[in-house]
């Protein structure tokens, strides 16, 4: 069993960001905070914090269990983190989701007489 993990390296093995340097960099950011403190890299974690990760558009939770050093595939996952992500943040990226394709994505262009109509009818 692994005593001292940094937390960029642990985020990286339990798959909440694909990439080491991802990880990094969102600690750099100040997306990672344990306790409401933002965290560096280099940040030794222990068993049984919480910690806060932003990725747009909410902030997700996540319980330490035990630390790994080593990426593992995705279905060993739950024996070293536990989402506890209130459910409100979790409505909101539901609501993000639904509302995604009344957003038009940057430089498409003007919406089609079709899209014109389209979302007439949707908010009628």
């Amino acid at each position: 069993m692994v005593e001292n993990v940094r937390v960029d390296k642990w985020l990286w093995a339990v798959r909440v960001f694909k990439t080491r340097s991802q990880a990094s960099e969102a600690c750099r950011k100040g997306h990672v905070s344990i306790g409401e403190i933002p965290v560096k890299p280099s940040r030794i974690i222990h068993s049984g914090e919480i910690l806060k990760v932003r990725k747009a558009p909410i902030t997700r939770s996540y319980k330490i269990l035990a630390l790994v050093e080593k990426r593992m595939s995705a279905k060993l996952t739950v024996d070293f983190i536990e989402d506890v992500t209130p459910g409100e943040e979790l409505e909101l990226l539901e609501m993000q989701k639904n509302m995604k394709w009344v957003a038009r994505e940057r430089g498409t262009g003007r919406p089609t007489k079709k899209d014109r109509r389209e979302l007439e009818d949707f908010f009628e």
